[in-house]
């Protein structure tokens, strides 16, 4: 019986310990996006901008971020109904504008791995983190696929690359994506050389049981999460194209695709060292963008606009609900 009120005891306190730091991340989390829109978003600049677009272009571009976060909600979707056994959608759902929050003020978005598992509190975070890693990652893996194919073209047309370095670079491209493709779809090959080399490292042992819960995905849910993820790397060059036409003052959709392309591949290969990736997208949209003939600025606005839209709405909106009833 002693035995029974000690454990009973011992979790009681872990409860109240973890309620408390809940409570301290969301604090945390509303406080850095505070100051992170203080210090960081120009409002004025933002209005100006405004005046001198096609607001029906930008308020189509506004419009897509229902689209743009439905698609991530299936993302996340899949892969919590396969990782981690849940797929109730208050739950998910809440877990993803957590993500926005915590993720828009912290370098690479890191904050986004740790405020997803701010819903899923019977869940370890270890297994919630490894769950949005999966997910970002092959998102990742396709836009890198698109945008290299994307860049060698780029180049062949731009730099004049000659035609035999461009099919040879295609060729490395497919053949790697291949060899990547092989090894995921074949676990046994890479769990009997890695894994078993991070067994025998006691340093790295404990990882071993972190990334258990990357054992439970299969084919499919790599196949599900891909297809959403193509679809959603669409929804954010449409919007990229609309902002461009918006401050263009005309609508160009191919080239704009294309420029829209390059910009996110050269964010997803540049190391994410600033807050929310400013700069980095800013920096790429104005290079771009006049290699086909449109002002440097009209790229920048089109680039601030997709980060005003597309990361700083949501995380607004996840820092509210973070202060909403829990429904878990």
């Amino acid at each position: 019986m002693t035995m029974i009120r000690e454990n009973i005891i011992d979790s009681a306190l872990i409860t109240r310990h973890k309620s408390k730091l809940i409570i301290a991340a969301k604090i945390a989390i509303a406080g850095g996006l505070l100051i992170y829109l203080i210090n960081q978003v120009n409002f004025n600049a933002i209005i100006n901008a405004i005046k001198d677009a096609d607001i029906f272009f930008i308020l189509a571009a506004l419009l897509l971020l229902v689209l743009n976060i439905n698609l991530q909600y299936l993302k996340w979707k899949v892969v919590c109904t396969n990782v981690l056994g849940i797929n109730e959608r208050k739950r998910v759902l809440a877990s993803l504008f957590y993500g926005f929050s915590a993720g828009s003020f912290t370098p690479g978005r890191i904050g986004e791995y740790f405020g997803r598992a701010l819903s899923f509190k019977d869940k370890p975070v270890s297994d919630v983190a490894v769950a949005a890693f999966v997910d970002k990652t092959i998102s990742l893996l396709v836009i890198t696929f698109i945008g290299a194919l994307s860049s060698i073209l780029f180049l062949h047309f731009y730099y004049h690359v000659t035609f035999f370095i461009t099919a040879s670079l295609f060729i490395f491209v497919f053949a790697l994506s291949y060899i990547f493709l092989f090894l995921v779809f074949n676990p046994s090959i890479w769990k009997n050389s890695v894994i078993s080399k991070i067994k025998s490292t006691k340093r790295l042992a404990f990882l071993v049981e972190k990334l258990s819960a990357l054992k439970k995905i299969d084919k499919n849910t790599v196949y599900k999460v891909a297809a959403i993820s193509v679809l959603f790397f669409i929804c954010m060059l449409l919007q990229y194209v609309l902002l461009v036409s918006a401050f263009s003052h005309h609508f160009d959709l191919l080239n704009y695709l294309w420029v829209g392309i390059l910009i996110f591949f050269a964010k997803s290969i540049i190391p994410p060292v600033s807050i929310g990736d400013l700069g980095i997208r800013e920096g790429a949209s104005v290079f771009f963008i006049s290699f086909i003939g449109e002002n440097g600025s009209i790229g920048f606005n089109a680039s601030i606009f997709l980060f005003l839209i597309n990361i700083l709405i949501p995380a607004v909106i996840g820092m509210f609900l973070l202060f909403q009833k829990d429904n878990d």
